[in-house]
């Protein structure tokens, strides 16, 4: 008889769930219905890329030391989503809620986001993580590592607000309770 052991089986079973947790942020609400989210999942090579980018940050830009520990916590994680948004004015009106008079002023702000942009991907952040949750996975919601994901250009050159999410199977959860 073949046995299977979890610890043979978690990687895949972790990757099974952040697929899930794509579609989970995919399908949450978006305002008017126009969508400008941007979903990817990054493996093992990929998180060590954006960690080493993260601890050059530091180096270069004198960071705090929160992002040199979210560094290295990320590599405790065999995959990581990475969630952004693109910016793009709603054209709802009255508004205003992004400090400008009405989406005709913003869009003279191109880089300055939309509240509807931002809103929608805390709420498809939010469903995403909750997936993980409902399956057990230990999660955190990470700007640092969305910080070093736009610089790196990795959602394209549209995208001007992202997270990341690692994720991590194991008998401590890796991301709460650091230093």
């Amino acid at each position: 008889m073949k046995l299977y052991h979890e610890e043979d089986l978690r990687e895949d079973q972790v990757i099974e769930v952040a697929k899930k947790m794509m579609i989970a942020a995919r399908t949450a609400p978006k305002g008017r219905g126009k969508d400008d989210t941007v979903i990817a999942l990054v493996k093992r090579d990929g998180i060590k890329e954006i960690s080493d980018r993260i601890k050059d940050m530091v180096v270069r830009d004198n960071l705090k030391p929160y992002f040199l520990r979210d560094a290295d916590n990320i590599l405790a994680s065999p995959v990581m989503l990475l969630l952004g948004t693109k910016i793009s004015a709603m054209g709802v009106h009255p508004c205003g809620m992004c400090g400008f008079e009405n989406c005709d002023e913003k869009n003279k702000h191109p880089d300055h986001p939309c509240a509807f942009n931002t809103g929608d991907l805390g709420i498809a952040v939010g469903s995403a993580a909750s997936v993980a949750m409902d399956h057990r996975v230990d999660n955190r919601i990470m700007y640092t590592v969305g910080q070093a994901v736009l610089e790196m250009g990795m959602l394209g050159k549209d995208v001007k607000v992202a997270y990341g999410i690692p994720l991590s199977v194991s008998s401590k959860n890796p991301f709460f309770d650091r230093k």
